[in-house]
């Protein structure tokens, strides 16, 4: 870290109030020293990163960073803070803030600083000196890593020889641990330095394999073979795990080897008196149930909300590429022939080749065969990411049944949570060795294959199938009100996160009625993608109509918001909802809502799950649709522009950046 901070970028006394006010700070101090070039740019990247996944980390420590253009070289920015504040740790306000800057293009760069910075704040002495440090170049030095040390690695006194037997004896317990992340950057490697330091602690020899958003390095597998037990310590799915087989397993989430290292040490020496092997493949992952912080996946021991969504999200994200496939080729066939087209005899049987008739058949009777799979593809990858790929068959089957017994979506949606849990249960079953090897490909789905088929068929096929008729009948029947209505709530969740959990919710309801397409289900559809294009065609239209409200690198983005809308990418507004998300969310919320409701009022409708004005021709009420979207875009270009401008009235009375049309005018990042 020779060249990444100097004393000018210490500040001892950070007096900011929230993380956004303090990467303010500290960033300032970077563009001072010449290694930022836009400050609202660079404050907007960081914005952007810290809305994924907050990066505060236990210990009073928070960690900003992220790549930008608008970094000239990779920089680091320290701060402390006596009153603490709030990054999104569990345990609290954080004092030790970091701030990263590193080159778009700078991948190595960026992982580099981030793990070598996070192995270092395990170590409490480290920590203690940031907190105790009163003169800033010394801090500087410290984090650079160039304080004396004391005792540098003095050369080991020779050993007594030692018979093989008392060699064996001595033999140090032997761990081999995976560590990784969503980010795979900081709690990768604090994972990996405090299961280390505490081996070092215990007189265990741990050696850890850090599975990282750079990549990996495998152990070697004369090391694995040697270790006398296993501890993953992970919120992904660990890679290879098949090379761990045969060892006892501590499977645990990656906060735990970062709190309780000394506990999951001891927990797999346990095992390994016990003898308890858990059973791990490539295909199923092991059958060792972990603990409290989580194992196996980041899903498999969250809140059950949080894993329900991310198994739903799974099936989902499978299932649109068959949808957006089938869906625009079932509905150019109906632009060519006509609605009449789906009752066309097979091409196989009868197709001539300058008929346009023909064309538009066989159109349709490929997308009909893309949207053949909707619910067994949704069924099986719902049921893939509970148990992986033992679960792929009876979730196949199960989808598959929920069509025969006409139970549609929500039949896949049952069938494939069917399906996960089943196999979750038979993998906990303790099996023979000798059978280990054939569970994954034979006796799982065999046995899931037929309890998630008896299930479908002869317990909740038929309830369900009830369940979704009524539902397509209050979606046909929904009229007035009650249509505007739900075009308001669909309008609000496409904007409210733009692409996040509630816009993938209400895409994944609209995309679902496809699947047995009925009037209703269509202008659901319709009300759905017609939301999701206001944001960033208001963002669009804000930086044209008022381009002194908002920065140089905005009014670049605006540029490109107009495409990103256009073709119904709602995630084009994200840049300008991370920099300033109190003005601009609300408005672009108020901005789909009118879209959404006004889409429904209309009777708009919408065959293709994707497309934007590109799909225009297949739409139902096409003018009325358009004028829907102008609308909304309208009020939410109209809000945005109100707030921000109230903003910059309030911190510039005299109006002197309009004045000038300086680009260094700037719009302060919201508290």
């Amino acid at each position: 870290m020779s060249e990444l901070i100097t004393a000018e970028l210490v500040d001892l006394d950070l007096s900011a109030a929230t993380k956004d006010a303090a990467a303010r700070s500290l960033a300032e101090r970077m563009v001072a020293a010449d290694r930022v070039t836009d400050l609202d740019g660079f404050l907007a990247d960081v914005a952007a990163r810290e809305a994924q996944m907050p990066t505060g980390l236990d210990g009073g420590i928070g960690i900003p960073h992220c790549r930008s253009e608008h970094v000239s070289a990779p920089t680091l920015a320290f701060g402390r803070s006596a009153a603490g504040i709030d990054f999104g740790a569990a345990d609290g306000p954080a004092d030790l803030i970091f701030l990263i800057a590193a080159p778009a293009g700078a991948d190595d760069d960026h992982l580099t600083i981030l793990s070598a910075l996070a192995r270092r704040l395990m170590d409490p002495e480290f920590t203690a000196a940031l907190r105790a440090g009163t003169d800033p170049g010394a801090v500087a030095a410290l984090i650079r890593g160039e304080e004396p040390t004391e005792n540098p690695d003095p050369e080991p006194e020779p050993e007594p020889e030692e018979d093989d037997a008392t060699a064996a004896a001595a033999a140090p317990f032997r761990i081999v641990a995976v560590t990784s992340c969503p980010t795979g950057i900081a709690h990768t490697y604090m994972a990996a330095e405090s299961l280390a330091a505490a081996g070092r602690a215990e007189g265990v020899e741990v050696t850890v394999e850090t599975q990282g958003s750079a990549g990996f390095k495998k152990l070697d597998p004369a090391v694995v073979a040697a270790a006398d037990a296993v501890i993953w310590a992970h919120d992904v799915e660990v890679r290879e795990k098949g090379r761990f087989r045969g060892k006892p397993l501590v499977d645990v989430g990656v906060k735990a080897g970062i709190n309780r290292p000394a506990e999951l040490i001891a927990e797999a020496r346990r095992k390994a008196e016990r003898g308890e092997i858990a059973a791990v493949s490539e295909d199923g992952g092991s059958t060792d149930p972990g603990d409290g912080d989580g194992g196996g996946s980041g899903a498999d021991h969250a809140h059950f909300g949080v894993r329900l969504r991310t198994y739903l999200m799974s099936g989902v994200s499978y299932m649109v590429p068959f949808v957006a496939a089938g869906g625009l080729l079932i509905a150019l066939s109906f632009a060519i022939g006509g609605y009449e087209i789906a009752s066309a005899k097979s091409v196989a049987d009868h197709f001539v080749w300058g008929e346009a008739d023909s064309w538009a058949a066989l159109l349709n009777q490929i997308g009909s065969a893309a949207f053949a799979f909707l619910v067994p593809v949704l069924a099986g990858y719902i049921a893939y990411g509970m148990a992986d790929r033992p679960a792929l068959v009876p979730g196949f089957v199960g989808g598959a049944i929920a069509l025969t017994v006409n139970a549609g979506f929500l039949g896949g949606l049952v069938a494939g949570l069917l399906a996960g849990a089943v196999v979750m249960a038979i993998q906990r079953v303790p099996v023979h060795a000798t059978l280990r090897g054939i569970m994954p490909v034979l006796v799982i789905p065999l046995i899931a294959s037929a309890v998630v088929g008896f299930l479908m068929f002869i317990v909740v096929g038929k309830p369900i199938a009830s369940l979704q008729n009524a539902l397509t009948d209050w979606l046909n029947g929904l009229s007035g009100s009650n249509a505007v209505i739900l075009g308001v709530v669909l309008g609000l969740m496409m904007c409210f996160d733009m692409g996040g959990p509630l816009n993938k919710v209400a895409y994944a309801f609209a995309v679902g009625g496809l699947a047995d397409p009925t009037d209703g289900s269509l202008k659901v559809m319709a009300a759905v993608m017609a939301a999701g294009m206001v944001p960033p065609l208001a963002m669009a239209l804000a930086t044209t109509v008022r381009k002194k409200l908002f920065t140089k690198t905005e009014r670049e983005n605006g540029r490109a918001a107009w495409v990103l809308g256009a073709s119904f990418i709602t995630e084009g507004a994200i840049p300008f909802a991370a920099a300033d998300p109190l003005r601009v969310i609300p408005s672009v919320m108020a901005g789909g809502a009118v879209t959404g409701a006004l889409s429904m009022a209309f009777g708009a409708t919408l065959r293709a799950p994707h497309g934007g004005v590109f799909v225009v021709p297949l739409i139902g009420q096409p003018f009325l649709y358009l004028l829907a979207i102008a609308a909304g875009t309208l009020v939410a270009t109209a809000l945005v522009v109100l707030l921000k401008g109230a903003r910059r009235t309030a911190s510039d009375p005299a109006g002197e950046a309009e004045a000038t049309g300086s680009d260094d005018s700037r719009v302060t990042v919201a508290a």
